[in-house]
């Protein structure tokens, strides 16, 4: 009778480790320490194991790539996710692959499956345009799936997430611009049907509520998406003079680029910045601080949310339990916003706007 094999199990065993760290540390996993991989060697070869490459399931196999899912590799605020991202990965020793979805589910479903065919480690999606009653569509992609930029209270337990509080986002920066006195703020969005506009919009009147100042319909300018595709930049640009038509002071706009748009409308009709208009973006893209004015926005700590989600995909990749993840924003402040004017062209103190006279 020949004599029985050695395997996994057996290692695993002898070590007092389980299985998978066995088969990690075999094939050199980044996931197990250096100094565990090497006494895992070491005892395998003391009991002769001979790995069996056909007895490998495909359930097990590791390519070491992890799929990233974007809406656009054109806008800076991914770009600063993604390096988030790769920070993390490169230290563990994984490659990424990036898809872009442009904002439509289909296009993002088929990412998702190409991931999985290509069989990646593990997937992050951001901005994600999955929703509940995909629920069942989804179920059979089995690998580790974390989504960025939005909460999975939609996805039931499928998927895990890392996120911005973006209605608090919202409230802060209108909240600023209250304080310097402006009580006509305009918002101006992008009308892309997602759940961070309408959240962000959310907390734009919110904040507007709380200081006792009516929400007025005439301050919004969305743009409706379905009749032609544009890029952020040229929204901005296209909706400010609704805004400015309207009487506002001030502007709280969907992210940076759509504020880039927004400032450079102003200059285009010649509107100054803060001098005549204030106004404030959201993300903190790198371009948001060196633009002129510099722009006061909400900091939306990107390569942050890339490291923890990525960070979040290695520990689903070692079994552990991980929880979702709200991540606090903060205000930037900058140039483009300052106190609102009086009607004799003197600034108003936050007391005095409120009032509605210089002195009061």
């Amino acid at each position: 009778m020949s004599k029985r094999k050695i395997s996994i199990e057996d290692i695993a065993r002898q070590a007092g480790v389980s299985h998978s760290t066995v088969s990690r540390a075999l094939r050199d996993s980044p996931l197990i320490s250096a100094k565990v991989r090497e006494e895992i060697k070491k005892l395998a070869q003391e009991m002769n194991y001979v790995p069996n490459a056909i007895a490998q399931s495909l359930q097990t196999q590791r390519t070491y790539t992890v799929g990233v899912v974007v809406t656009s590799i054109a806008d800076p605020f991914f770009g600063e996710l993604v390096e988030g991202i790769e920070q993390v990965a490169k230290q563990a020793g994984l490659n990424v692959l990036l898809s872009a979805s442009h904002g439509d589910f289909e296009q993002e479903i088929a990412a998702i499956e190409n991931f999985h065919y290509r069989r990646v480690d593990g997937i992050l999606i951001a901005d994600s345009r999955i929703s509940k009653q995909y629920t069942q569509q989804l179920t059979p992609f089995t690998v580790p799936t974390v989504l960025i930029n939005i909460d999975t209270e939609d996805q039931g337990e499928i998927f895990h997430s890392v996120a911005i509080d973006d209605r608090l986002g919202g409230s802060l920066a209108v909240e600023h611009l209250i304080e310097l006195g402006h009580s006509a703020i305009g918002y101006l969005g992008v009308g892309d049907g997602s759940k961070a506009e309408q959240e962000r919009l959310e907390g734009y009147q919110m904040a507007l509520i709380q200081a006792g100042i009516t929400p007025n319909t005439d301050w919004l300018a969305i743009f409706p998406r379905n009749q032609e595709t544009i890029n952020d930049i040229d929204i901005g640009k296209k909706m400010l003079s609704q805004l400015v038509s309207a009487g506002v002071t001030s502007i709280f706009c969907y992210n940076d680029m759509v504020a880039v748009g927004a400032l450079l409308a102003c200059q285009e009709l010649g509107i100054s910045v803060p001098q005549d208009l204030s106004l404030v973006g959201f993300d903190n893209i790198a371009l948001a601080s060196y633009i002129t004015p510099p722009l006061t926005t909400v900091s939306q700590r990107m390569s942050e949310m890339g490291q923890f989600a990525m960070t979040m995909l290695l520990e689903l990749f070692q079994g552990k339990t991980v929880k979702n993840q709200l991540l606090s924003p903060f205000l930037v402040k900058r140039a483009s916003s300052t106190t609102e004017k009086s009607v004799d062209g003197s600034r108003l103190t936050p007391r005095q706007a409120q009032c509605g006279a210089v002195d009061c």
